[in-house]
């Protein structure tokens, strides 16, 4: 018995099971069932019993040799290849090293990890994921990842440039701030002990300044010993606008601690760059003096107000009150003069007690000092100390000359009123809150740049520049993905629909929607659960690329189906599900 096709003129063959038979010394053939309306795999498997092939169970013809998380690794690297994030790579490197670098930007984002963790991850025969395989990659070896790091820390001037060619024109605003970060070990050369804003001080520290565009996203990095100024970091900052980026004319945005009157007197006006900046509560103090520009009737009727001082020729400075500010200001202000008045007592009590009290101007001070100097509350209170007394009072004067201050900042600029108003001037120095996003992301959950365990300063600042481009990747892919998290879905649209920059920021309707029901927004499709970041990154990540053995010899590779969460995430970043 076999089958046979049997051709049918313009109408589809028909498959008959038919019987060969000799007789008569003749073979002849006849038909003993028409198959044409069975489905195809029934018919080879039918051949298949006629050949005498050995039929196997389903479970036992089809096995899974290996099931890699895929899903993740789609959206980053197709989001990667959309933005053409590998465009700002020299060209003349040879392909694979491009494609261990954008490896080891994409690897950043999904699974921050030591770099011998990564090649690993990376290579076919321990991979964590599918992204060695994506690139084909083959085997990677710990020594090829810190070859390509080092790589990257060379071409960093290159690859800065390309940003700044794509993101930064002249005359734009260019926000940039500064933080620091600690190191493991006391090998590297840029560590120091300075200021830790992650509230380590135990460690040796690095300061690194980071540039970005007006909207957020990151252009270029900086890496300096621990102990550096955050002004001094400004220097090297208009060498690289005006040398390597050839702009000659752009708005710094900055805060009061980084773009201080000294730092704009000798490094900002000299380089002919405009800034928009605050000032420092002494300076707003004296604004406020009697008989000064700023004072409390300005804010009678509003809560923005524009003034000039012979203090700031030429400039232009836009007073502004908060009153929810100024409520927390003076809510945490009465918590620390409670706190420092308790201990101040305390302190008053063992100076008067029989048994072993404290004594000497000198101990009893140096209590006092460590109190006074704990919560910076010295202004408020006035000590009178001597050898065996203390005593102490609020200095009430100190305190309502403060209140009267709360809630009241001061934003500087030096650009003209027709180029950016009160209001514009305002709302730029408020976005100096996307670097300070991009510090969060940069150094807690999302790429955890901290702590640094390399050891030379090269691979120090390499490190510190493949967590850059690895945010860079994460702000793309974020923008795309609002709809899908608890973000804001357009935050410039959101800012410029405020009636005033000064008030509270409040969420959009479709944000505070996405926050109560905890679904994404009818508007945008079916509602969804929504996520932050991380957790649709994981979610992504359930979508597998299986190795499957079909048979005895055949193998192929076959896609998960994905969900309607990880379908909608991938059609959010135009990319296509593909093994």
């Amino acid at each position: 018995m076999y089958v046979a096709v049997v051709p049918n003129r313009g109408s589809p063959p028909a498959i008959l099971l038919r019987e060969s038979y000799r007789e008569a010394g003749k073979t002849k053939n006849r038909t003993l069932a028409n198959l044409s309306r069975w489905p195809a795999e029934r018919i080879e498997q039918l051949r298949g019993v006629l050949r005498g092939d050995k039929l196997l169970p389903a479970a036992a013809a089809v096995e899974i040799v290996r099931a890699l998380p895929h899903g993740h690794v789609l959206a980053a690297l197709g989001t990667a290849r959309r933005i053409a994030l590998d465009g700002v790579l020299p060209r003349r490197a040879p392909q694979r090293r491009r494609d261990l670098a954008l490896a080891l930007i994409v690897a950043r984002l999904l699974e921050p990890a030591a770099k011998l963790a990564t090649a690993r991850m990376l290579d076919p025969a321990t991979a964590s994921h599918s992204l060695g395989a994506m690139l084909g990659l083959g085997h990677v070896t710990a020594k090829e990842v810190y070859a390509t790091l080092d790589w990257l820390g060379r071409e960093q001037r290159f690859i800065e440039a390309q940003l700044a060619r794509r993101h930064l024109r002249n005359g734009a605003l260019l926000l940039y701030d500064v933080t620091s970060t600690y190191l493991e070990g006391r090998c590297c050369e840029l560590a120091r002990h300075g200021y830790s804003r992650d509230h380590r001080g135990d460690r040796p520290q690095l300061v690194i300044g980071l540039m970005c565009a007006a909207d957020g996203r990151p252009v270029a990095v900086e890496v300096f010993e621990g102990n550096t100024a955050d002004p001094v970091t400004l220097s090297a900052q208009i060498d690289k606008l005006k040398q390597r980026f050839h702009l000659q004319r752009v708005v710094m945005v900055g805060d009061r601690g980084v773009l201080t009157s000294a730092r704009i007197e000798q490094t900002l006006r000299p380089a002919g760059l405009d800034w928009i900046t605050a000032l420092r509560a002494p300076a707003i103090k004296q604004l406020a003096a009697e008989g000064g520009p700023l004072q409390p009737s300005l804010f009678d009727d509003r809560d923005m107000a524009e003034i000039t001082s012979p203090d700031y020729p030429g400039e232009r400075l836009v007073v502004c009150k908060n009153p929810l500010l100024a409520q927390e200001r003076a809510r945490k202000r009465e918590e620390l003069l409670a706190a420092t008045e308790k201990e101040l007592a305390r302190i008053a009590a063992r100076v008067q007690q029989t048994r072993r009290p404290l004594r000497g101007a000198a101990a009893i001070g140096q209590a006092v000092g460590a109190v006074l100097g704990r919560r910076h509350m010295a202004k408020h209170f006035q000590i009178s100390i001597g050898e065996d007394a203390f005593s102490f009072t609020k200095n009430h004067l100190s305190i309502a000359a403060e209140d009267a201050l709360d809630g009241i900042y001061v934003v500087r600029t030096n650009l003209p009123a027709a180029q950016c108003d009160a209001a514009a001037t305002v709302r730029a120095y408020k976005s100096l809150s996307g670097v300070e996003h991009a510090f969060r992301s940069l150094k807690t959950v999302d790429l955890e740049l901290r702590p640094v365990f390399h050891w030379i300063a090269p691979r120090v600042r390499a490190h510190v520049l493949l967590c850059m481009l690895a945010y860079y990747l994460e702000w793309h892919m974020r923008q795309n993905l609002a709809p899908m998290l608890f973000d804001q879905p357009d935050p410039a649209a959101c800012h410029a629909q405020r009636a005033s920059p000064v008030a509270k920021a409040e969420p959009s309707p479709v944000a505070h929607r996405k926050a109560v029901r905890k679904r994404t927004d009818p508007g945008d499709g079916e509602p969804l659960p929504v996520h932050s970041f991380r957790t649709l990154l994981g979610d992504l990540a359930t979508l597998t690329r299986n190795a499957v053995r079909l048979g005895p010899d055949r193998l192929t590779t076959i896609l998960a189906i994905p969900t309607r969460i990880q379908q909608r995430a991938l059609d959010l970043l135009g990319v296509t599900p593909t093994a």
